[in-house]
């Protein structure tokens, strides 16, 4: 006994082409020209405005970077420099570069860059190189020149 044979209907549906993957599209890039001398000079036309703002860019930037990593946020700059510092008589300053810079540290590594900001480098330079004066001056450049590194690797690699 044979099967009786299915009548076949061809169906020709023209679609349009599909366009061509695209990268995911970044909302902006992240600023990769930071400098000591900008952020001294600045600071002090400013009365010190700039580096507030500077260092709320350093910390949102590094939320944009590191965030789908390690799951970790940072205290917006200017909460912890108006309300969480005073109220902590310094010591929240103290706690937030030191695990800002942790992180940076962090970043770096798991990016495959040089680690050049470290905790440590913020205790050593940041506050024993007080000591000396040019301390503070060499922890904040290499703090900012760690960002600009990340940024421009975020730039090009995304996340």
């Amino acid at each position: 006994m044979t099967m009786p044979q299915q009548p076949q209907v061809n169906v020709n549906i023209s679609q349009p082409p599909l366009p061509p993957q695209q990268p995911p599209v970044r909302q902006s890039n992240l600023r990769t020209k930071r400098g000591l001398l900008k952020y001294v000079l600045l600071g002090l036309i400013t009365l010190g405005i700039y580096d507030i703002w500077q260092m709320s860019e350093v910390g949102d930037s590094l939320n944009l970077l590191a965030f789908k990593r390690d799951g970790k946020h940072t205290m917006h700059y200017c909460l912890m420099f108006f309300l969480v510092g005073w109220v902590t008589l310094g010591i929240g300053w103290l706690v937030w570069y030191h695990r800002v810079s942790g992180r940076i540290g962090e970043e770096q590594a798991a990016r495959g860059l040089p680690v050049t900001v470290t905790a440590s480098t913020f205790w050593l330079w940041g506050i024993l190189g007080s000591l000396i004066a040019v301390g503070p001056f060499i922890y904040i450049y290499k703090l900012l020149h760690a960002m600009n590194d990340l940024s421009a690797d975020y730039n090009v690699r995304g996340f």
